[in-house]
């Protein structure tokens, strides 16, 4: 799984050790750091290419973030795109998230699917939420999930 910088540089060491290299060099500046992880995609013709993104947060200091991302010519719902955003979420959450209580750093996962039931994305609301909690993860949804709606979104738009 290929992970860079959002300047397109490669990171060519495992992803939890470029990581886990960030928080202590973060934490050694001062920085209180959060971490936020979230999924978006877009159907471009015959593909859907999804972007994830593990966004560190300095408080009150701006961030940064690592991107993945993958295409896909799965012909799939909305729904179901939905879902497959928030388990790709939930899978980096999953990878980070022994390294994250070790540094003591809070972690969120946000899924970019809107709180309104007026938009397409509603209908997954609730089985995401459900998957992220039972999970044991924090949930934000639009429009708090700025990871997924605004970080991921920019690298498939």
């Amino acid at each position: 799984m290929t992970w860079k910088k959002f300047n397109g540089e490669i990171i060519h060491q495992p992803i939890l050790d470029e990581v886990e290299n960030a928080i202590i060099r973060e934490t050694e500046k001062g920085y209180h750091l959060k971490v936020c992880i979230g999924t978006d995609s877009q159907v471009k013709g015959p593909y859907t290419d999804f972007a994830t993104v593990i966004v560190l947060l300095r408080e009150q200091h701006g961030g940064f973030m690592y991107i993945h991302q993958e295409k896909s010519q799965q012909i799939m719902s909305i729904k179901e795109r939905m879902l497959i955003e928030v388990q790709k979420s939930i899978e980096t959450a999953y990878a980070v998230c022994d390294l994250l209580d070790l540094y003591d750093v809070d972690l969120e996962v946000h899924a970019d699917i809107n709180t309104n039931p007026m938009f397409k994305s509603n209908k997954a609301l609730n089985e995401a939420m459900g998957y992220i909690l039972s999970m044991g993860f924090i949930f934000k949804a639009k429009p708090e999930a700025f990871a997924s709606s605004t970080c991921a979104d920019k690298m498939v738009h």
